[in-house]
């Protein structure tokens, strides 16, 4: 009999915790595609093949004003193409990423949007913002050196997504977006069927 007490006790503190565990996870879950992938595609450029798409979103009042009082905010962008495969898993071909930089500075009182070694600066935030949404001619995959063998011609399944990292933010702010609908911005992954061009000559 004491045994079934302690037993049913502890299946009961189990249950709990796990109830626990997925509501702390349900904003994340419910928000995860508050950003909008349209017309995602693939064309041929003179080094390889670059991808171009369109995102739609806009940044909350506490994503604004974190921006505003200096912390940066890092956007990215992932890609990847997999190649079908009747005998196993489909193949992962080509995973690629790029991160931009979302910041403000308050000397210039403009807004700084950064990938790579490159800059661009805006008196606005809408207009920073509107550079971000559109992105266009990332170069995917350099013909010099892919070892993919992916060929013109031959079709592969294509996905892109574009997330907020909060794991780029400083600590302290990491610590208070885990779990907070604020602080949570993403994409959903937009797939589709993308048949490569004919090389440009």
């Amino acid at each position: 009999m004491a045994f079934t007490i302690v037993s049913s006790k502890s299946m009961l503190e189990r249950v709990r915790t796990w109830l626990v565990v997925v509501l702390a996870m349900l904003p994340v879950l419910v928000l995860a595609a508050e950003i909008e992938i349209a017309n995602p595609q693939i064309t041929a450029s003179e080094d390889g093949f670059v991808v171009s798409a369109d995102f739609s979103f806009e940044l909350n009042e506490r994503l604004e004003e974190a921006v505003t009082k200096g912390v940066v905010l890092y956007f990215v962008t992932e890609f990847e193409m997999t190649r079908p495969r009747w005998y196993w898993l489909d193949e992962k071909v080509i995973s690629r990423n790029q991160t931009h930089r979302l910041s403000f500075h308050a000397l210039t009182r403009q807004y700084r949007l950064s990938t790579g070694g490159l800059h661009q600066s805006f008196d606005s935030l809408s207009e920073a913002l509107r550079v971000l949404s559109r992105l266009r001619n990332w170069a995917v995959i350099d013909r010099a050196t892919d070892k993919s063998g992916i060929r013109a011609g031959d079709t592969y399944a294509a996905a892109l997504r574009l997330r907020l990292d909060i794991n780029q933010l400083p600590r302290p702010f990491q610590i208070g977006a885990l779990g907070n609908r604020d602080w949570s911005l993403a994409s959903d992954w937009k797939s589709w069927q993308a048949t490569l061009p004919a090389e440009v000559k």
